[in-house]
């Protein structure tokens, strides 16, 4: 059986979830780094991950205990879908700098941004010319 956490925290201050295990593994993971990374079929796909960009400013709005085996987590751009198992951020805690860097090499490779698209992004056209 998987090690329960003795503490999880939402600092929205910080934007920032504290976990800490009972064998003392702890750590500290932002917003950003939950949402890209959330075990949601929505981001995770069905075995093909689908790249999460624009999320740098996505904020941490809330969690809900999901029995004694996950935390949902709520943000304000409307995704709640993903169970973050007691493994899974373990996981995120053991291997974030791993995972950061994996999640910033597929945005470049990509010639994605962390940063949410900007300046309206509206497509038309000229009524007049049709």
């Amino acid at each position: 059986m998987f090690m329960n956490p003795t503490e999880i925290n939402l600092h929205k201050k910080s934007n920032t979830l504290e976990v800490t295990f009972k064998d003392g593994t702890s750590g500290t993971l932002s917003a950003e780094f939950l949402r890209v990374n959330s075990p949601s079929a929505e981001v995770q796909g069905h075995g093909n991950p689908i790249l999460q960009t624009g999320k740098r400013h996505v904020r941490l709005t809330g969690l809900e205990p999901i029995g004694n085996y996950a935390v949902r987590l709520i943000f304000d751009d409307g995704h709640d879908s993903g169970l973050f198992h007691w493994e899974t951020l373990y996981t995120f805690i053991r291997d974030h700098d791993a995972l950061w860097q994996d999640y910033l090499d597929r945005l470049q490779a990509a010639g994605a941004s962390r940063d949410p698209v900007t300046g309206g992004g509206a497509v038309g056209f000229d009524p007049g010319s049709a």
